[in-house]
């Protein structure tokens, strides 16, 4: 099983768009992959959220991180998410 390591870029977004590094690697192991833009690939996980999130209550949150496959690693680029 290949390590995933977040960019710096995308380890900068943490907070400011309310993901953890275990969601993106829950996504990551158990979603199904598919293409990105620039050769990168993209996959996406709903969790149980029921929070509240800028102000307002959610149910749900998406997780969808953007990534390389590399050789001896998983290289995420930047993470999306999305509260509804």
């Amino acid at each position: 099983m290949k390590t995933i390591r977040l960019t710096k870029h995308a380890n900068g977004y943490v907070e400011m768009r309310g993901f953890t590094f275990e969601e993106v690697q829950a996504a990551i192991r158990g979603a199904q992959w598919g293409p990105a833009t620039n050769g990168r690939l993209e996959c996406f996980k709903e969790f149980s959220f029921h929070a509240v999130w800028n102000g307002k209550y959610y149910q749900t949150k998406r997780v969808r991180p953007i990534f390389v496959e590399e050789e001896l690693e998983i290289v995420v680029v930047t993470v999306y998410t999305y509260f509804y």
